[in-house]
């Protein structure tokens, strides 16, 4: 292959958020066929790279949490011109590069495109059955490693994910949702494609707990952030909706009064 078809493989950077892994063995666990950005959120600071499949695997290990903190740093840290984003527990299917790049190759606008992904079914939350523009109505379905971008557009436009919200913060989840939400909020183009590029392998939530107060309480400041003077409104639609998996050991009536009070210590901390 020449310098020029090599220098139009290199355009994918996965970024890869980590808890506790051997990062030199993650490239292979996850089929990596890209170069890629992993911050390890561990007991130590270190820095080291390694090759693998001639490709080139960047790894920051950190000792603060954050599911947030993690991927703004791998965010930073993006030189190429597209990236992906990722977590540890995700395969990627042999070709999943190609793919990425058709993509934005065939929707030039496109400043972010989300894939699909296989997924426990106790975990889906979207699939993509046609090629489509995501726009407020649907964007708070997708997961962040559903997520691919044009690194450019990401920088230019001074998105990054929430230190509030996710994994290891304050507030449980809802960090992938206000990223999309930001985009959109700053005129970025996104799309859902119908492209399948990898699977995620089942393992316990780290944050999820159950269907508890903390739960409904921490959803209802998410609502606030995302959805302002419509939070409450939301709030129902949410609740009724997830009723039959979600409602099990509480009323909708006593749900929906931890979403408000949720929502009330939004408006109080102005998020």
């Amino acid at each position: 292959m020449g310098i020029q078809g090599m220098g139009e493989k290199k355009r994918l950077q996965v970024l890869i958020a980590a808890v506790n892994q051997e990062v030199n063995m993650l490239a292979e666990k996850m089929n990596l066929e890209t170069d890629a950005v992993i911050v390890n959120q561990c007991d130590r600071f270190a820095y080291e790279e390694y090759d693998h499949k001639e490709r080139r695997i960047r790894c920051f290990s950190m000792a603060e949490r954050g599911v947030g903190l993690n991927r703004n740093t791998a965010l930073m840290r993006a030189d190429k011109e597209l990236c992906l984003f990722s977590d540890e527990d995700i395969v990627f299917y042999t070709g999943y590069e190609e793919i990425v790049c058709r993509a934005f190759d065939e929707n030039k606008d496109a400043d972010v495109i989300t894939f699909n992904f296989k997924v426990d079914p106790s975990r889906a939350t979207y699939y993509n059955q046609s090629k489509t523009r995501i726009r407020w109505y649907n964007y708070g379905r997708y997961p962040t490693f559903a997520v691919a971008a044009r690194t450019k557009s990401l920088h230019r436009a001074n998105v990054s994910f929430s230190l509030l919200f996710g994994g290891g913060a304050k507030y449980s989840n809802g960090e992938d949702s206000l990223f999309l939400h930001d985009c959109l909020k700053k005129g970025l183009h996104l799309y859902a494609h119908t492209a399948k590029i990898g699977e995620e392998v089942y393992r316990e939530s780290t944050w999820f707990k159950g269907y508890d107060g903390k739960f409904f309480t921490d959803r209802g400041v998410l609502y606030h952030y995302l959805y302002g003077p419509l939070a409450k409104l939301f709030s129902l639609r949410f609740l009724y909706a997830h009723r039959g998996e979600m409602l099990k050991e509480r009323s909708l009536r006593e749900a929906y009064q931890l979403m408000k009070q949720g929502i009330r210590e939004g408006k109080k901390r102005n998020l």
